[in-house]
């Protein structure tokens, strides 16, 4: 069964991630407010780390002025979750939905997300796995995605982060969601060759839909793009 209350989708490109997160706390303010439909947005962000309301300066490899010297912003954020890296090549995934209307708790809400990324790899002939305690998708004992949120009256931000094709080694400055000793990977490296992004997008919000039960469509009157990108 579809719900009745569905889900626009945003294509925002390439967008940094303080313009993302400005469009998120905009979109949410909306939904809150029952003057927006719940809304997905795909993207891709410039080389950034996070840190969540989990995280520590103990995870930091390296100091804040040498992230940046490489080309890095680091930003704190509300969040849930530890330290993490965005940047191109990897998928996006930031869900504004009212739970309460969905009658969603905040796990239901986490382990949808998860599902979302799982049937994401399938269509691609991959096999990822989840575990307890620890959000995120898995593959082996290496992590190919994480999931973070925030909820502020029954509104949730924030999502899942796949990685498709992005360059791994920006990990290495950080330990990845605060977990020692186990490592990162992604679709082009499982896969062997790298997937193209936009089949990858298309798979996901096809796959959100399925999970979510909800009608995922275009934000009129085309995919909105933000900030020129």
């Amino acid at each position: 069964m579809t719900s009745d209350l569905p889900v626009d989708l945003f294509d925002l490109g390439h967008l940094a991630y303080r313009d993302a997160l400005d469009w998120q706390q905009t979109k949410a303010a909306e939904v809150r407010a029952e003057i927006s439909a719940d809304a997905l947005a795909l993207l891709e962000h410039p080389p950034v780390y996070t840190m969540g309301a989990r995280g520590g300066d103990d995870h930091m490899l390296l100091s804040g002025e040498a992230l940046q010297s490489r080309g890095a912003d680091l930003i704190m954020t509300d969040r849930g979750g530890d330290m993490t890296f965005h940047g191109p090549g990897q998928l996006v995934l930031y869900a504004v939905l009212n739970l309460r209307r969905r009658c969603l708790r905040p796990v239901d809400h986490v382990r949808r997300l998860e599902c979302t990324v799982l049937d994401t790899l399938t269509a691609f002939g991959m096999h990822g796995r989840t575990v307890k305690g620890r959000p995120g998708v898995w593959v082996g004992s290496r992590k190919v995605a994480a999931i973070g949120v925030s909820i502020r009256g029954g509104v949730t931000m924030h999502g899942a982060a796949l990685n498709v094709t992005n360059d791994l080694a920006w990990f290495n400055a950080i330990v990845p969601c605060g977990l020692h000793g186990l490592g990162v990977t992604s679709m082009a490296r499982e896969l062997g060759n790298a997937p193209l992004m936009g089949d990858v997008m298309a798979a996901a919000a096809a796959a959100f839909a399925e999970v979510y039960q909800t009608d995922v469509r275009p934000a009129a009157p085309a995919m909105e793009r933000v900030g020129g990108h």
